[in-house]
């Protein structure tokens, strides 16, 4: 079975990044866009990322234009929205697809590990988020709904 320490991608820069460079920590992945109304969660998961970093969490934004075309701009245009707007220094990584055909191996494996509501993998709209503990387990899976500051209590049980 694969580990989520298996996955390359490309981060906001266009770099190939291993996850394997994560080993250890807890993570936070969540599907993001700049014009969603759950685009105000970026504030609450930079508030994560500056409390909790330094115990071992790291939240890793994936952009994401499956949705009500919500994250219609280019690496450059999300990076300084989501700089601007929020002053996110969290790791944002290239623009993915998190269902169908072209969805990222990575999304396909979460989904897998961690299903949704009815046991459905498909991922209903932007910020769902997966937790993964330190041991590269995905722990659970959050609907958009669900905001960063509900979920710091799970965050914390596993960092």
């Amino acid at each position: 079975m694969a580990s989520i320490y298996d996955f390359s991608v490309q981060d906001i820069d266009g770099e190939t990044r291993k996850l394997d460079e994560y080993r250890g920590k807890v993570l936070l992945i969540v599907n993001t866009a700049s014009k969603c109304g759950f685009t105000p969660q970026y504030t609450g998961l930079q508030a994560l990322h500056d409390k909790y970093a330094d115990k071992g969490l790291a939240v890793l934004g994936f952009p994401c234009d499956q949705f009500g075309h919500q994250e219609p701009g280019d690496e450059n245009e999300i990076k300084n929205f989501c700089s601007l707007n929020y002053e996110v220094d969290f790791p944002m990584f290239s623009k993915i697809e998190v269902n169908g055909d072209g969805a990222h191996p990575l999304f396909k494996f979460l989904k897998k590990q961690a299903k949704g509501l009815l046991g459905s993998e498909m991922i209903k709209w932007n910020f769902t988020k997966f937790l993964v503990d330190k041991n590269g387990k995905v722990v659970r899976r959050y609907a958009p709904t669900d905001t960063p500051e509900s979920i710091e209590k799970d965050l914390k049980a596993v960092l």
